[in-house]
């Protein structure tokens, strides 16, 4: 039952981020939210704290307003004071010249307590770099910044 649970959530999850109701996407998460997204890039780098995990949602939600994140498969393995989820998934945005971008990835998830303590997101990170070259060559300055990281 608490697997089922657990799973339901983290669909649903992925759901608000499509829908950039990132407010409740952070209000299950810990204080101290450790996120990683792999690459050197604008969305890149590591974050340790909710209100930086914030930051990046939002700025992921202009560089990629039209971004649908589709789950395929969900694993939950553990307890509620130590649970690990892991979500297979891909996505797909649209390109400046209007093409689709589409990338698939995993991510891991730690839980304690029914609050995420820490999300590593595992995709092509490349295709992402190239994706935000494109933002950027496009007039997108943010898809050139630095990576949000606290």
């Amino acid at each position: 039952m608490y697997h089922a649970l657990v799973k339901r959530i983290a669909v649903r999850n992925f759901e608000r981020v499509n829908d950039h109701d990132y407010d409740a996407v952070l209000a299950a998460c810990a204080f101290h939210v450790h996120h990683r997204f792999g690459g050197d890039h604008a969305l890149g780098g590591e974050r340790h704290d909710r209100e930086a995990l914030r930051l990046w949602f939002e700025r992921l939600g202009r560089l990629c307003p039209d971004m649908r994140l589709t789950v395929h498969d969900v694993w939950v393995k553990g307890l509620p004071h130590r649970t690990t989820v892991l979500l297979r998934w891909t996505n797909h945005a649209t390109r400046p010249d209007g093409s689709r971008y589409r990338n698939h990835g995993v991510h891991v998830i730690s839980m304690h307590w029914g609050k995420v303590t820490a999300i590593d997101a595992n995709k092509d990170s490349q295709a992402v770099a190239e994706y935000l070259r494109e933002l950027a060559d496009s007039g997108i300055a943010e898809a050139a910044a630095a990576p949000i990281t606290s």
